[in-house]
């Protein structure tokens, strides 16, 4: 059977209903009639001879069909803000990049990794969105973002059509505030028998690398605390809490971020940063930047 094109406005009533999860408040957003609404509701799953939703008490509730049509709708509104977007920013000297960047990125990585962009001929607006990785890979797949940086690469057999690169391999160090570096620089890593340690938590990729690098030198330190959030670890060891892990970096560069002074370097835990983008046509110039600038090694630790 042959359908004509869904109408447009139709569609885009469906997808405020589908937000709203009622017709009223869909019809208050909109600015619309409640009757206008449900009339142009109907008329589209007419023409789609499929029901998009189920009543279940007071509340709409989106049918099979109904979950498909939306994802679809989430895409294609979507291109149509990126598309006015980027008609506002073809006058605009600057390109837009929108960064998402994994929780459990360190901060300071993730400056060291955009910094490139800095140095395009061409200027570039960054957007950067910070979120659990998960959440940040269904927004690239829906070209909400246009890369994902993050320390772990796309899981195989995924069915998201999203592409790992490996931007760097970085060792890491074991730093402190300035007091506690101190005490525990001499005869490391021995010396960190009993010491305090802020860790990441057991969820974290890095963690198991820990683990194992403490047991196989025998170290027993004092975990005064673990955290999911890397920025949060790395605010409680700026305060003297405990020592803690980070990515190879300049020495200069740990004291300006982090307000903290190198223990001692572990070369054998080593994490990794992962840049991952989605199959595009038109690759952006600031990413494939970043790409280029990883290939020649800028990025690495000096």
């Amino acid at each position: 059977m042959n359908h004509a094109p869904p109408n447009f406005r139709h569609l885009y009533y469906f997808w405020v209903v589908a937000k709203e999860g009622s017709i009223t408040r869909a019809a208050e957003r909109l600015g619309l009639a409640i009757q206008t609404v449900s009339t142009q509701l109907t008329l589209l799953e007419q023409a789609f001879g499929k029901a998009l939703f189920t009543q279940q008490g007071r509340r709409l509730s989106l049918t099979e069909a109904g979950r498909l049509a939306l994802s679809y709708a989430d895409q294609i509104f979507l291109l149509g803000e990126q598309m006015q977007e980027a008609l506002d920013a073809s006058d605009s000297a600057r390109i837009r990049l929108a960064v998402g960047i994994s929780d459990s990125l360190p901060k300071f990585t993730a400056y060291r990794l955009l910094e490139v962009t800095t140095q395009l001929a061409i200027p570039v607006r960054l957007v950067c969105h910070e979120d659990e990785y998960e959440a940040l890979l269904g927004d690239l797949a829906l070209h909400k973002l246009d890369v994902v940086l993050t320390d772990r690469a796309v899981p195989t057999g995924t069915t998201l059509r999203v592409f790992s690169h490996l931007l760097s391999e970085n060792e890491m160090f074991v730093v402190g505030a300035p007091a506690l570096a101190k005490n525990y620089r001499k005869d490391f890593p021995a010396s960190l028998q009993g010491a305090p340690i802020l860790l990441p938590t057991r969820n974290n990729a890095l963690r198991g690398k820990i683990d194992d690098w403490f047991e196989r030198h025998a170290i027993r330190p004092d975990v005064v605390g673990e955290f999911e959030d890397n920025a949060l670890l790395n605010t409680f060891g700026r305060r003297g809490l405990g020592l803690f892990f980070t990515p190879a970096a300049p020495v200069a560069d740990i004291k300006i971020q982090l307000g903290a002074e190198l223990v001692g370097r572990v070369p054998e835990v080593r994490e990794h940063f992962y840049a991952i983008s989605n199959e595009r046509k038109i690759k952006h110039p600031a990413v494939e930047a970043i790409l280029a600038a990883v290939h020649k090694e800028a990025l690495g630790a000096e």
